[in-house]
């Protein structure tokens, strides 16, 4: 198993009906650790709030979560570090695993997602935290001045007709 950076388990067993409310915050090791696993230069602060309840019929479990945090990323055109501020709301549901899912999982775009599995009676708030922290950063961030300038000449122009081909077109036009 992958040691994960934000590891915030909680026991599903323990929860009863009523909603659990979990305030995270993540310490400079973990923020260095996030930060290198997902490729930006710093992770300056992390904090979160996690709901945690039973759906009715209690045999899943939601996570609503509202996540804060100051990254530093690398700018595409400059490399220079572009600070931003990331705050994003999201829920999560959970549920046992059950024996027959563990075939191939077939997905429609117009269906809401599966639940995430119930590992070992755990679920980790903090990875959860995390994923979407990594869905929220930037893919493409780009310092305010940046500006791309092209590298050398521009593209070639494609080469002329090689002549063994051209001769080729004059025999089929015959």
């Amino acid at each position: 198993m992958i040691a994960l950076e934000f590891c915030r388990p909680i026991q599903v067993e323990r929860l009863g009906h009523d909603e659990r409310v979990y305030d995270l915050e993540a310490n400079a090791e973990e923020r260095v650790a996030l930060a290198e696993r997902f490729g930006i230069l710093a992770l300056e602060a992390l904090t979160a709030r996690v709901r945690v309840k039973r759906v009715t019929g209690g045999t899943q479990i939601r996570l609503a979560g509202h996540f804060s945090a100051d990254v530093v990323q690398a700018c595409v055109v400059s490399l220079d570090p572009v600070p931003a501020h990331l705050e994003e709301d999201f829920v999560l549901l959970f549920a046992a695993e059950k024996k027959e899912d563990a075939g191939e999982l077939v997905l429609a775009l117009d269906e809401e997602d599966p639940p995430e599995p119930i590992e070992n009676g755990v679920i980790d708030a903090g990875e959860a935290v995390a994923e979407h922290l990594a869905l929220a950063l930037d893919p493409f961030p780009r310092a305010p001045n940046a500006v791309f300038e092209g590298i050398g000449d521009p593209e070639p122009d494609p080469p002329a007709k090689v002549a063994s081909f051209a001769s080729l077109a004059s025999l089929k036009k015959k």
